[in-house]
């Protein structure tokens, strides 16, 4: 029987265990043009012992950034300060990949460069409120993007997986999921098109194909990842019969080839179990589990083959040592809620591996 603590052969790179960091926006590039500090570096190092370390949110482009002091992979300063990040992690024998998040229509023009606004599918704007450094802040209706700007933003992205390839990233996850830029064109509500890019499924999955596409011509599919998260409202989006685009999505990418699929589930398990069925990379799951935090009760879900790796957010954000953890079956740090975004070190790399506790 496989168990999370077996290595595991994703497209060719030797994980030690099936136990993945999910990714987490920490709201901490407090460097120089939006860069990792000394602090990112302790942080991500860790936690090497992951089977892999995904990345916070990475804007891929200046216009993609939807909060406060998220990093960028779109300047040699900032390839320069990540390269801090992946050494880190690669002499403490682990594995990272970058997220590449843009958040589309999910932001406000106060947090972007002179002259930008957010952008996305269609011109409609998310319900809600967004975090700015001047407090929260109604979202305003984003540009539509031109066929230009698709591709534009494409190129941005196959651009951002270079930089992150030079930063020594073991890869990119292109972010689909959220209820972010490439999210609000797979969702009806939140595109409303009438061109190739909107109406019925093949269509609205054509940005995502693109996306996975340009990136993984640019770096590799072996090195190309994708997060998805059918059914998810977070960003006022709204899929009430999600099957049919996320199966065109996974069929359509077959031709490419990504090393993985990485779903976050706020469905129904038999939509995971369906994609499961019809992706041949490796699948990652961030589990549902109705209001709590996932746990070592996930753990039974590669025992029993439901997926090839689990990813944890809020239990690593608060363990670094967490696949330890898991095999001893306790103890966890309570993760601080209050020191998710923004701060300084404390909720960040202050929380104390399982030898402290000892």
């Amino acid at each position: 029987m496989t168990t999370a603590f077996d290595p595991l052969d994703l497209a060719g790179l030797q994980l030690a265990n099936r136990v993945a960091m999910a990714p987490m926006t920490r709201s901490r590039a407090y460097g120089p043009g939006l860069t990792p500090t000394d602090a990112t570096v302790r942080y991500y190092a860790q936690r090497a012992s992951a089977g892999l370390i995904i990345t916070e949110g990475t804007q891929p482009s200046p216009v993609g950034q939807g909060y406060p002091d998220t990093p960028g992979l779109h300047s040699q300063e900032q390839v320069a300060a990540w390269r801090k990040v992946t050494d880190a992690v690669h002499a403490a024998g682990g594995r990272i990949f970058a997220q590449l998040m843009h958040t589309g229509r999910i932001g406000h023009p106060s947090l972007l460069p002179d002259g930008l606004a957010p952008v996305g599918a269609s011109p409609v704007a998310a319900k809600g409120k967004v975090f700015t450094q001047d407090g929260p802040k109604e979202f305003v209706e984003p540009l539509e993007l031109t066929e230009d700007g698709i591709a534009r933003t494409v190129a941005d992205h196959a651009a951002a997986a270079r930089n992150a390839v030079a930063a020594g990233f073991d890869g990119v996850e292109v972010h689909a999921a959220n209820g972010y830029l490439a999210h609000q064109f797979l969702a009806p509500n939140s595109n409303v098109r009438n061109d190739r890019y909107g109406g019925p499924p093949d269509n609205r999955i054509r940005f995502a194909v693109e996306l996975v596409t340009a990136v993984a011509d640019a770096i590799g599919a072996h090195r190309t990842g994708l997060r998805i998260s059918p059914g998810n409202s977070l960003g006022d989006i709204h899929e009430p019969e999600p099957a049919a685009t996320y199966v065109a999505l996974v069929q359509a990418l077959e031709a490419v080839g990504p090393a993985y699929l990485h779903i976050m589930e706020t469905g129904d398990r038999a939509l995971t179990l369906e994609l499961r069925k019809r992706f041949s990379g490796v699948l990652l799951l961030n589990a549902r589990t109705d209001g709590r935090p996932s746990g070592p009760q996930e753990l039974a879900l590669i025992e029993d083959g439901t997926a090839d790796m689990i990813s944890y957010g809020s239990l690593f954000l608060a363990n670094p040592d967490l696949p330890r953890r898991l095999r001893a079956g306790g103890p966890f740090n309570t993760p601080d809620r209050a020191t998710y975004y923004g701060g300084d070190e404390r909720g960040y790399t202050d929380y104390p591996a399982l030898d402290a506790d000892l």
